[in-house]
């Protein structure tokens, strides 16, 4: 497991659980920082075209604010893990903790760089964010959610000084700096 969006100012945290088959073609996956757009979009297909187990959980901005981003992700991770097909013997995830699950579980700190299935989460769980974030720029124009994904960027400071906070951003956070 992995999760994409514990640092933005706008827009869920996602995670992915995922299973892979014994012949996934593992030169496919890095961490997903590391990997181009175009290189994390053909990793995803694979990952996705039927073979691999693959569950997706979210948690909204709401949920952030309610319960902090540390609580909040923990919980976009047990969603993912219900949506499992498979029960797992062993979740892997990337970090220092791991959701409060009925599977035996590790914490595997850089994960993202060397376990091959939280490779593949931290792609899904990245791709899927960034294309949440991109489809509700169509809603909200004005704050360029399509550009920086929500990540507190000196541009997306400014707009949200300029127009105020969106329905998507999460008010728990520091967001606009006085001047």
């Amino acid at each position: 497991m992995d999760e994409a969006g514990r640092g933005p100012i706008a827009g869920p945290v996602t995670a992915a659980a995922v299973i892979l088959p014994q012949d996934f073609p593992l030169e496919l996956l890095d961490d997903s920082k590391k990997l181009s757009p175009r290189r994390r979009e053909k990793a995803l297909t694979v990952i996705l075209d039927g073979r691999a187990d693959v569950g997706v959980g979210w948690a909204w901005p709401e949920e952030i604010d309610r319960l902090n981003i540390h609580h909040a992700t923990l919980l976009a991770m047990s969603r993912a893990l219900e949506g499992l097909s498979t029960s797992p013997t062993l979740v892997l995830v990337d970090g220092k903790f791991t959701p409060p699950c009925e599977f035996p579980s590790q914490a595997v700190v850089g994960g993202d760089r060397s376990v091959p299935q939280i490779q593949a989460a931290s792609i899904v769980a990245k791709v899927l964010r960034d294309r949440w974030m991109t489809r509700y720029s169509w809603i909200e124009k004005q704050y360029l959610f399509e550009k920086h994904k929500g990540y507190p960027t000196e541009e997306h400071r400014r707009l949200c000084r300029d127009f105020g906070l969106s329905a998507i951003h999460r008010r728990s956070f520091r967001i606009v700096y006085p001047s």
